[in-house]
């Protein structure tokens, strides 16, 4: 397959690009480093600097022999994209190229538009792309699990029957976003829907859930080819950032009481999906949406899980429940479906002790960049 790239440089862009010409794809990764600008604007720069997209390909190349093709380039500038179309004609596009971070969208008006502007017309200009170069080409788009929000019934994979008086009808399933950046990726969605009824694209969106993880069978042949591992409040995950907090002895911090429940998943597991819906694709005139996640844990369970095995490998930890910056419910029904994924062949790995352990042994290597300004802003929605 020729397989385009968007947001090549990201914390599952790299990865993905890695992984996708190791299977003997050709493929061809864009970004313009935003979020690289974003960090660096806020002072949350990754716990290991990353070599810009030109290095990690010749990286790459000489440790795999395998060819990945870079380009710094801004999607948002629809010309520079149709082109890209017009010369590539990739039988798929995985659109990673938004501003990934519901905190960063609620700093303050001008992040909310940069958020806006970022994430809506780079997905408009996709939709045309194909549309107008190759529409054949299948979209596989990161949608986000907090496009449900935690309603009080049961979350199915993207769509819900309804019947209402004595008529059925299937639609898209309700969504309630708890972020701005969360409204955009429900945005996302429903523009993508528009386009495969209007015109006939393939697409799949992935509702994926929290990533956490360093390591994939790729980075293992040189610690320069891992991806951007963000701990911080604004662009980390809620795992790599307990982890950090308790290397750092830094009280991991809670939100609230803890009990909000989210759908998780390991970054090997994110590489695993987005692999599996390029290869095995919608059908023309189909929008395919899966729930990208493995487990379901509370905030105040990871925080155990870290706890037990920081103190196991030496180190002090202690947790800290703290005013939740969030507008969101805390004591909530959650119980999302997963199985699409399965059926495709997805191989689920769990969050196991081992697993957490070996990220441990990661980031003390690099304990001593770990910046602890960057790790907690007090971001509030309101």
């Amino acid at each position: 397959m020729r397989i385009l790239i968007l947001g090549a440089d990201g914390y599952l862009g790299w990865p993905l690009c890695m992984y996708c010409s190791q299977q003997g794809h050709e493929v061809i990764g864009v970004d313009n480093y935003l979020r690289r600008n974003m960090c660096r604007e806020l002072d949350c720069e990754p716990l290991v600097p990353n070599p810009n997209l030109a290095r990690r390909v010749q990286i790459w190349k000489d440790a795999s022999g395998k060819d990945v093709k870079a380009m710094v380039g801004d999607i948002t500038d629809y010309r520079l994209l149709r082109g890209l179309f017009e010369d590539f004609r990739p039988d798929g596009v995985v659109h990673l190229a938004e501003q990934p971070s519901a905190p960063y969208s609620m700093i303050d008006r001008e992040r909310a538009a940069t958020t806006i502007h970022n994430n809506l017309v780079s997905t408009l200009n996709v939709a045309y792309a194909v549309r107008e170069t190759n529409p054949d080409c299948q979209i596989v788009k990161i949608g986000t699990m907090g496009e449900y929000g935690t309603p009080d019934i049961d979350i199915e994979e993207g769509w819900i029957e309804i019947e209402h008086r004595g008529r059925k009808d299937k639609f898209l399933f309700p969504r309630q976003a708890s972020s701005l950046y969360h409204t955009t990726k429900i945005q996302d969605t429903d523009l993508l829907w528009f386009y495969v009824r209007t015109w006939g694209l393939r697409v799949t969106d992935l509702m994926q859930g929290p990533v956490y993880g360093i390591a994939t069978e790729e980075t293992a042949c040189d610690e320069r080819l891992q991806p951007n591992f963000n701990y911080d409040e604004v662009f980390g995950t809620v795992l790599n950032r307990f982890v950090v907090q308790a290397i750092a002895d830094y009280p991991l911090t809670v939100y609230g009481n803890g009990s909000q429940v989210r759908g998780y998943l390991n970054l090997i597991d994110s590489l695993q999906c987005l692999y599996l819906s390029l290869t095995k694709p919608a059908d023309r005139g189909e929008l395919r949406i899966f729930n990208q996640i493995v487990e379901t844990f509370s905030v105040k369970d990871l925080a155990e899980k870290v706890k037990e095995v920081g103190e196991d490998l030496g180190y002090r930890v202690s947790i800290d429940s703290i005013k939740n910056p969030r507008i969101e419910k805390e004591n909530h029904y959650y119980n999302p479906a997963c199985t699409g994924l399965l059926e495709l062949g997805l191989q689920p790995h769990c969050l196991t002790r081992e697993a957490l352990a070996d990220m441990f042994r990661l980031v003390e290597k690099h304990r001593d960049s770990i910046n602890r300004g960057a790790i907690y802003r007090g971001v509030r929605w309101n």
